[in-house]
């Protein structure tokens, strides 16, 4: 795994997905993420490494257009910019998301070996929560049955 730190773009395969962006036509980036977000959430068998590297950076790329998004990119990711990106691929980003850390998951296991392990499961737990944010516990009804 040819990772240098525990964001989306900070590995190998996400920078190259970053540089294939840049060189597609604007057109074709929208496209090119989607494909990615599907691959990796409808993959009902074995989800491989790079398959997961680079469906977390299309995640990324889905949150930091969202209203409380943040840049996931930093200088590894797409330096070109991505078109606004169609609502449905929030939902199809956290499908992608539940599929990088389930246990069907090549990218799990490398990381699960890795010193970083616990702080990038927070970090995709966290571009997890930015597409779909948690339901925050019901207050106790306040009314009685009598």
């Amino acid at each position: 795994m040819g990772a240098w730190g525990t964001g989306p773009f900070d590995n190998d395969t996400a920078a190259d997905f970053g540089g294939d962006l840049d060189e597609a036509a604007r057109e074709e980036r929208e496209p090119m993420i989607r494909s990615v977000l599907v691959r990796a959430a409808s993959l009902a068998d074995f989800l491989g490494i790079y398959d997961g590297e680079r469906a977390v950076a299309a995640a990324a790329l889905v949150v930091a257009q969202l209203p409380d998004g943040e840049s996931a990119c930093l200088n590894y990711g797409p330096s070109e910019p991505v078109p606004e990106l169609p609502a449905d691929l929030r939902v199809l980003a956290v499908d992608a998301l539940d599929q990088v850390v389930s246990d069907r998951s090549e990218l799990v296991e490398q990381w699960a070996e890795a010193a970083n392990w616990p702080k990038w499961r927070q970090e995709i737990t966290h571009l997890h929560d930015l597409l779909d944010p948690p339901v925050p516990p019901q207050e106790e009804a306040l009314f009685e049955i009598y």
